[in-house]
């Protein structure tokens, strides 16, 4: 688990050797046990590297076949030791004993064929000295980041956006991303939040030559299958590959541990890892607000399970003062209030390991989100004639907000490609017109999953749900907090639910083995039922709560207020309509609380990116001292 940054120079210049040092080093925190760089006379690959496998000869960029190959990659490879296996059979022969060596070896045998037998998490780019070309890949899910940016003189690439931005100043606001972050609450692939910088799409390769422009293509696509498999079989099929899965992911020459919330996913996750080490230590964080905490439940988990429980209750005044170094490390907007727990608890977890597994993937993979069961909820609808239908569609637009009933004749009767665009939908066209100050009218929400659609459109409806979800909400916020906030903390985090072998299985599971009138992931439940505590089999999903509406009426009213009063983004957003916004919530009147979240980190992550107002790792003694203040961003 690593940090890399590389370019190439189209006019035979690189960019000076410590300015990209310094961009280099934005990263240490994915990397600090060891920095290397190669340089050609028009390409430089940079790298630092945080040691798992192969602790002493694992170094990069690693050179191969007398170095016509160089590589720099970020991630794991959990088949690398029967492709190594395989390739030695083949006559490759290998001077270390890392997964890095393997991916080139593989490259070397088979060209970017190579990259559909990696079972694993990566961003990687290999520079073949003789053919004078660069390819770069990243993993089918998107665990592992991988940002561009291409101008007439210059390719440049990294694992995370700041290091590109330290090296190309100024970068524009996207004002078409920021448009589509009010909705999602991140910015949708493969757009990012300057306009100048984009990301390399989950599942895509490119190949870029010399005088050639980037040729950017899939050679993979996340899809679902018929398949005629009994219950049964699918529960059988299901505990084999986890068990494989999470064996898998325990290779590692350092001490792995594991996330432990009350729910199902990581449960699974730790129950399965227990049986490949006997101390596995689990690190759980709450609030100590009442209703915001999963701690007990997590200790419980712990003792049924035997192992060893590490925890911490985060209050609302440390929560606030790591604000800006959170958001500094997310690189984008990201406004999802469980990165914030996520964050501490990688802070709790590095202190003991250098590895974690979590539970990420299993919801979008095995049907775990309570509105999949829409479609189960609104199936009537489907039998009325669309007259019908459309005459309630109008009775429900005109009637008043908040009165019963309404929200469930909207969804009943507009198209599911007209209102899901994911799990968060924060503000919609109509809101959004009056916080921008250029709102796009052709730059609606749909536009971004229209495609996905079109590529679904032989899929039931919770099917399309999850489809969507895997090609946005999972790459886009699920993936990015995980890998940042963790990665923040120079701790690898593993997801062994999203896993090439687990999606094989996954994808061939009928919705009516995932979903009934009273749960969700229903057939994941059943397979591990022998695996963790009854008392988590059936508890009602919570994930990361985070008590931001609370707290936004009460002790951060008054940091909210000032926060948006000194953000620079005049020219960007009706600030007299968020402080609007915000006076209502405080009031009572409505729960703006996610909405105020997306607008207040946005401000934050401007000031710090755009602005230079404010500084990541400044020391803050109380709250007040997170205001913005005339600083320049020093070098971290």
């Amino acid at each position: 688990m690593c940090g890399f940054l590389g370019e190439i120079s189209l006019q035979n210049k690189l960019i000076e050797r410590e300015q990209f040092e310094l961009a280099l080093e934005q990263i240490n925190h994915r990397g600090p046990d060891s920095t290397g760089i190669y340089e050609d006379k028009n390409v430089r690959l940079g790298f630092k590297r945080l040691s798992i496998i192969d602790l002493e000869h694992g170094s990069q960029p690693l050179a191969y076949q007398d170095g016509r190959y160089h590589i720099i990659f970020n991630g794991e490879i959990y088949n690398y030791i029967e492709l190594r296996d395989r390739l030695i059979k083949d006559g490759y022969s290998f001077q270390t004993h890392s997964d890095t060596e393997v991916i080139v070896a593989l490259y070397a045998q088979k060209g970017v064929a190579a990259i559909q037998q990696l079972r694993g998490m990566f961003g990687f780019v290999i520079w073949d000295k003789e053919k004078q070309e660069i390819i770069g890949a990243r993993d089918r899910f998107g665990i592992k980041p991988f940002y561009y940016y291409e101008s007439d003189s210059t390719v440049l690439f990294a694992s995370e956006l700041k290091s590109i931005h330290h090296c190309v100043q100024p970068l524009q606001v996207n004002k078409t991303s920021l448009q589509n972050y009010m909705s999602f609450q991140f910015v949708p692939e493969p757009a990012t939040v300057f306009e100048e910088v984009q990301k390399l799409k989950p599942g895509h390769y490119f190949v870029k030559k010399e005088n050639k422009g980037m040729e950017i293509k899939p050679y993979y696509e996340i899809g679902f299958k018929n398949s005629s498999l009994s219950l049964n079989d699918h529960i059988t099929n299901i505990q084999k590959v986890l068990e494989d899965s999470v064996a898998k992911h325990m290779r590692s020459d350092v001490p792995v541990g594991a996330f432990l919330s009350g729910g199902i996913d990581s449960t699974t996750t730790v129950a399965l890892a227990k049986r490949h080490n006997e101390n596995l230590k689990t690190f759980t964080v709450g609030f100590e607000q009442h209703g915001y905490s999963e701690i007990e439940v997590a200790k419980e988990s712990a003792r049924q399970l035997e192992v060893e429980n590490i925890h911490k209750y985060i209050t609302a005044e440390e929560f606030l003062r790591e604000l800006p170094n959170i958001i500094w490390h997310m690189d984008e907007p990201v406004a999802d209030p469980a990165a914030i727990p996520l964050y501490f608890v990688a802070k709790e977890a590095s202190k003991h390991v250098k590895v974690v597994l979590s539970g990420e993937g299993a919801d979008e993979l095995f049907g775990g989100y309570n509105i999949y069961r829409e479609s189960l909820a609104l199936k009537g609808f489907d039998y009325l004639p669309s007259p019908i239908t459309k005459m309630l569609n109008s009775v429900a637009l005109v009637l008043p907000e908040g009165v019963k009933g309404k929200s469930y004749l909207l969804r009943g009767t507009t198209p599911l490609a007209e209102r899901y665009i994911g799990n968060a939908k924060i503000f919609n066209e109509e809101e959004k017109s009056k916080i921008l100050t250029a709102y796009q009218n052709g730059n609606h929400f749909k536009n971004i999953v229209a495609p996905y659609y079109e590529r679904a459109q032989s899929y039931d409806t919770a099917t399309k749900m999850q489809f969507i979800d895997l090609h946005t909400w999972l790459p886009g916020d699920i993936l990015t907090k995980a890998d940042r906030m963790t990665m923040a903390h120079s701790l690898e985090l593993r997801v062994p639910f999203l896993d090439n072998e687990v999606l094989e299985v996954a994808s061939q599971i009928p919705t009516k083995y995932k979903l009934d009138q009273k749960t969700t992931k229903y057939i994941l439940r059943q397979a591990i039922s022998e695996w963790v505590p009854a008392s988590v089999l059936d508890r009602k999903k919570l994930g990361f709560p985070v008590p931001i509406r609370v707290w936004l009426r009460n002790e951060w009213y008054d940091w909210a207020k000032e926060t948006i009063h000194q953000s620079q983004t005049d020219d960007l957003l009706y600030k007299d309509k968020i402080i609007a916004l915000l006076d209502d919530h405080a009031a009572g009147k409505k729960d703006n609380s996610r909405k105020l979240w997306v607008v207040l980190c946005f401000m934050i992550w401007h000031a710090i990116y755009v602005e230079k107002t404010m500084t990541p790792y400044k020391k803050l003694e109380k709250a007040e001292d997170f205001y913005p203040t005339p600083e320049v961003v020093t070098e971290k």
